[in-house]
């Protein structure tokens, strides 16, 4: 009996019945289940990063500020400043690669639309400045949103958000949200998984792939009402759940406001993040130029 040699990502050899693990990259992550994977890591804030320690109250003071400040000005200096903050800070909270692909795939489709128009109508220097600053502001308000959120999980939020008095059916209702995200991905997946396995398949591709286009499109339309029909029916199962749980007399009650905030805890870290970032957001409008 011969052993066929398997090579492995260190360069060492295996034999054909040892079981070797190979570490994924490139075009080998995209694939249905890792974009489900991506989004549940999103969801429920399980990268960690600089963020994901601190109490919710103070990352979304931060988030203000972060998200404010690009408005105030437009000088492009600052902007690129405040750009250059938000994604240092974007990186830390380590934002996964599907968010931070479709986030620069946006934002250079965005860019090369703009500067193809421009060029178009024959516009000058002053307006291409002009979409740069538009472009930087956006593109900051979205890496600060990115970090703030990627690192709080749904039930950290609806704490974060109840503790500084917000209706307790906007915290449960953006916690709902979010868990919800990922449920609707599996589902959709599953019902096209269906119609794929009930249907017969299609002869051939056709020119440039036009068969197989227009069954992912008709297939995409046909999952379109079952879908909504069980997420109607999740939610109706979740709110009666939450009604026998006595979430509508608890959310006004302040002892029971009380005991779910109780593990909040305002620590040193807190206050050095908002008191620095605020700071770091001052230096930037005092030292570099405003025009």
């Amino acid at each position: 009996m011969t052993t066929v040699d398997v090579a492995t990502p260190d360069g060492t050899t295996s034999g054909a019945g040892s079981t070797t693990s190979r570490k994924r990259s490139g075009l080998d992550r995209m694939s249905v289940e890792w974009v489900k994977l991506e989004l549940m890591r999103v969801a429920y804030a399980t990268r960690g990063g600089f963020l994901a320690r601190r109490d919710p109250r103070a990352v979304l003071g931060w988030y203000v500020l972060c998200a404010l400040a690009p408005w105030f000005t437009y000088s492009t200096p600052i902007l690129v400043a405040l750009f250059v903050l938000a994604l240092g800070c974007a990186l830390a909270a380590r934002i996964g690669p599907l968010l931070l692909g479709l986030f620069t795939l946006g934002l250079v489709g965005q860019a090369a639309y703009v500067l193809v128009l421009v060029l178009v109508l024959g516009g000058d220097t002053t307006a291409l400045d002009g979409l740069l600053q538009i472009s930087l502001k956006l593109g900051a308000v979205s890496l600060a949103s990115m970090a703030a959120f990627v690192s709080l999980d749904p039930e950290k939020l609806s704490d974060g958000l109840q503790a500084m008095r917000a209706p307790a059916v906007l915290g449960f209702a953006i916690s709902y949200g979010y868990r919800m995200v990922p449920l609707l991905i599996d589902e959709f997946h599953d019902i096209v998984d269906g119609h794929r396995l009930r249907g017969a398949p299609h002869r051939g591709h056709g020119f440039l792939g036009w068969r197989t286009i227009a069954r992912i499109g008709r297939i995409a339309v046909q999952a379109f009402y079952p879908l909504f029909l069980n997420t109607a029916q999740r939610t109706r199962t979740t709110v009666e759940a939450m009604e026998t749980r006595g979430f509508t007399s608890a959310g006004p009650s302040t002892a029971g406001r009380r005991l779910r905030l109780a593990h909040l805890r305002w620590s040193v870290g807190d206050t050095l993040l908002v008191v620095a970032t605020a700071a770091t957001i001052a230096a930037v409008y005092t030292f570099l130029p405003t025009s």
